[in-house]
């Protein structure tokens, strides 16, 4: 997932900073420019990895609410003022994805 999301930052030029999660979701640290909808990046990296992983991962369907991977809601929070040692740490003391 981690690639999938890195390439979707790439088409957006877009920096993902950090990468973590739990089993029902994921926290994204990224660095973008002012230029880049927030709810476009968040559409493209629901929209495109959903499809590449039930593309290559079917068996993931069990784990899917409702039948979807992704809900519709999501969480985006600005961090222009805090320090990135401090966002990272936070990102990186959630549980790790398996």
């Amino acid at each position: 997932m981690e690639e999938i999301f890195q390439s979707v930052c790439r088409d957006f030029e877009v920096e993902l900073v950090e990468f973590d999660g739990e089993k029902d979701h994921v926290h994204l640290l990224v660095n973008y420019p002012p230029k880049v909808s927030v709810s476009k990046l968040v559409n493209s990296l629901k929209g495109v990895s959903s499809r590449l992983l039930r593309k290559h991962h079917p068996e993931l369907h069990k784990y899917y609410w409702k039948g979807m991977l992704w809900s519709p809601s999501y969480f985006a929070g600005s961090c222009g003022g805090a320090p990135i040692s401090i966002i990272r740490q936070y990102i990186e003391q959630q549980d790790t994805l398996d």
